[in-house]
């Protein structure tokens, strides 16, 4: 087996993991729950939220227990695929294997949350007048980062065989 090519998945999903938490752990002592500061006024805030939720709140009215186990193993489920397609892509195709390190290490900060809290924490607020896109973290943002470069791939038949 060829530890070299992990480098980068260690590397990526290392940042994304430390950069997530830290962020995460900052608010959390610093910014009361629901709590929401202007950063660029009619743009930005920082807010506090805790999403029990998916995406876009995907279950968040259902019980814990259920919500827990259900994003508990579709968060390894997901681990694991996006762990097998790296290995796939990382001597071939460099830049998606990057892609799929960002979703890797998104994937196991919000699993993180999941497992220690139950919730996730979101504090990522941008609005134009009363539109607010739901409130995110780093881990999704490096999720939606690592998607786009795997649609790139894919759109542009650049996907290993």
């Amino acid at each position: 087996m060829n530890i070299s090519k992990y480098k980068p998945l260690v590397l990526i999903a290392g940042t994304v993991i430390l950069l997530d938490q830290v962020a995460k752990m900052l608010v959390v002592d610093r910014i009361s729950l629901y709590q929401s500061i202007p950063v660029i006024p009619g743009f930005f805030n920082l807010v506090h939220t805790q999403n029990p939720g998916g995406a876009f709140g995907f279950l968040a009215g259902q019980n814990q227990g259920l919500r827990i186990v259900v994003f508990v193993i579709f968060s390894f489920l997901a681990v694991g695929i996006i762990f097998y397609f790296y290995k796939k892509s990382a001597e071939s195709h460099s830049f998606l294997s990057w892609g799929f390190a960002l979703i890797f290490g998104g994937a196991l900060g919000n699993l993180i949350d999941r497992i220690r809290f139950g919730t996730v924490t979101d504090f990522l607020d941008f609005y134009i007048g009363d539109f607010h896109w739901p409130a995110f973290n780093v881990a999704d943002s490096a999720i939606t980062v690592g998607i786009t470069i795997f649609l790139y791939h894919l759109l542009l038949n650049k996907v290993p065989k």
